[in-house]
């Protein structure tokens, strides 16, 4: 039996940015909020081409790789052959000598091999990491956007330069809900690849990046429980700009 809600699949993670965007569109068309998500959907567009990749063996590291092990070794037994005691004179220094020399080359070798053999597991990484940290930078501009959606404003009075406020309570909260959409997600595509990879300083990024979309996503509920208090006293209204100072 398949465990198909075990693990998150990529389809329906884009499938969902997709519809996320149509719902925005249609609220709020032609908003730098729909082209946001615009763009968060180009990345796990993205995220989809490169977890294929990340989950594909590269032979071509592998053999690269494995050719260098091969020839270090190579080159180890050689120079081991070329260790000559003459017969009689072999003494306790020409032993300590050899071993030393030997065991620093064993160590140089092996550490060596332990490079090499991780080099695949990098360069997944360094590709890995790229698109979270682009992930993380959506992020930061998703809570822009909401920023100067502030309904405690509607409480008092506006300045001149006070951020232009063309939204009903509804509306606003919709749009805070959008926003707080679009970061979860944004978390869900970052999980793809801890996912798709098993190495610890991708873990560690994706996890920095749920913290961040969820730390950002409470800042947004708490706007809407504002609206919602408001809105048990009257109903919210578009507040436009004020002139007073």
């Amino acid at each position: 039996m398949a465990h198909a809600y075990r693990t998150l699949d990529i389809d329906k993670v884009l499938e969902t940015i997709q519809h996320l965007r149509l719902r925005i569109e249609d609220r709020f068309p032609d908003s730098g909020l729909s082209r946001v998500c615009l763009e968060l959907e180009d990345l796990a567009e993205e995220t989809r081409e490169k977890i294929a990749w990340i989950s594909t063996p590269k032979l071509w590291i592998r053999f690269g790789v494995g050719s260098i092990i091969v020839v270090m070794v190579a080159i180890l037994m050689y120079t081991i052959s070329t260790f000559k005691v003459a017969s009689g004179s072999f003494t306790v220094g020409d032993l300590v000598q050899i071993s030393e020399a030997g065991l620093n080359d064993v160590v140089l070798i092996g550490a060596a091999v332990w490079f090499l053999i991780n080099v695949e597991m990098r360069v997944k990484r360094s590709r890995a990491l790229k698109v979270l940290y682009e992930l993380r930078s959506i992020a930061h501009v998703i809570d822009m956007h909401q920023l100067t959606k502030d309904p405690s404003r509607r409480l008092s009075q506006n300045t001149t330069h006070s951020p232009k406020d063309n939204l009903t309570g509804l509306q606003l909260t919709r749009y805070l809900d959008y926003c707080s959409e679009m970061l979860s997600i944004t978390s869900k595509v970052g999980a793809l690849y801890a996912q798709a990879i098993s190495d610890e300083v991708v873990l560690q990024t994706v996890n920095e990046v749920e913290d961040l979309t969820t730390s950002l996503s409470q800042k947004i509920w708490q706007k809407i429980m504002v609206i919602k208090e408001i809105e048990g006293h009257e109903i919210l209204k578009p507040l436009g700009d004020s002139p007073t100072e």
